[in-house]
């Protein structure tokens, strides 16, 4: 599994950044993203809607927000 700390950028950097790893993952492959910038609880499922993945778990760490999303298959 692949991980992506986006802690402290700013809207819309992570979701800019996480659509770039998206794009590059096989079908069935997870990342997990930790983002900071509270706008990402909105921006990183709306992404996952737009892109047909799948949002397999949204948790939060302290100021961190966790997500686990699972790309879907062709």
């Amino acid at each position: 599994m692949k991980t992506l700390d986006l802690r402290g950028l700013k809207c819309p950097l992570p979701v800019l950044k996480t659509r770039k790893v998206l794009a590059g993952l096989a079908p069935g492959e997870c990342i997990e993203i930790a983002c900071t910038d509270p706008l990402s609880a909105i921006d990183v499922p709306n992404l996952v809607r737009e892109t047909g993945d799948i949002l397999e778990r949204q948790d939060r760490a302290g100021e961190a927000l966790l997500f686990l999303i699972r790309k879907a298959g062709a």
